[in-house]
């Protein structure tokens, strides 16, 4: 299992939000590109990047800091937040970023998820978040008709490989994450599935280790101390 460190990035600087209210937010940084030197400087192989402007305006609003992560490291990035058009994907692409992932417009147009898989392929990821279950969208301000297993299902069927399956009652809580909804999504979805939403320690990360994701997403339990990076790596390879 991987891990993820992620980035979140809000009007410039690296944040990170409680259960996605955008009210919440805790500044940890001026610098995201720094951030991720750092990641990656203590064994992080893959960076996650969330441009949280964009997911709520529609729009690549941190464009030039995601340019600036892109060029800092030498690990892939992945990277979502208001992925809106082709031009869109292309953008992040063209900045140097590995995968693309698209939400709520997964949501609202499956051929637009079709067009993109058909040109990128592998580069595509989306990102499922729910809550009760269900699939929310537009920065998670607004909840949609689908079941988040339905919805990936639906998604592998189009050609998807990677999923970011978050559940947003975790996120940003240290208060573990929702193993049984992952190992459900994991078992049920034909595609490599990442975990994110609430990792705090160790044991939660442990915890995950047999649910059978590709990976998990860590964010708020690094930048407070709470894990340290190093020692998550090792707690995913099963120590």
């Amino acid at each position: 299992m991987r891990i993820y460190p992620a980035i979140d990035i809000k009007d410039g600087s690296c944040v990170r939000l409680l259960q996605g209210r955008f009210s919440d937010v805790t500044v940890y940084g001026d610098s995201p590109a720094e951030m991720a030197k750092k990641w990656e400087s203590l064994g992080g192989e893959f960076i996650h990047v969330v441009d949280l402007d964009g997911a709520l305006k529609g729009c690549g609003a941190n464009f030039e800091k995601i340019k600036e992560i892109c060029a800092s490291v030498n690990v892939p990035v992945q990277t979502g937040g208001g992925i809106r058009t082709m031009e869109d994907i292309e953008n992040r692409l063209s900045a140097g970023v590995s995968r693309v992932i698209i939400g709520t417009k997964a949501v609202s147009d499956a051929d637009f998820v079709k067009r993109a898989v058909e040109k990128y392929a592998e580069k595509i990821v989306i990102g499922i978040d729910a809550k009760d279950g269900m699939v929310a969208v537009e920065g998670w301000e607004k909840t949609s008709d689908f079941t988040a297993v339905e919805f990936a299902k639906k998604m592998v069927d189009l050609g998807v490989k990677t999923i970011v399956y978050t559940d947003i009652a975790t996120d940003g809580t240290l208060m573990g994450p929702n193993v049984e909804a992952m190992a459900q999504m994991a078992a049920a979805v034909g595609a490599d599935i990442i975990a994110s939403g609430g990792v705090g320690s160790l044991e939660h990360i442990r915890a995950l280790v047999p649910t059978g994701v590709e990976g998990v997403i860590v964010g708020r339990a690094l930048y407070t101390g709470a894990v340290k990076l190093e020692e998550a790596i090792r707690a995913a390879e099963n120590d």
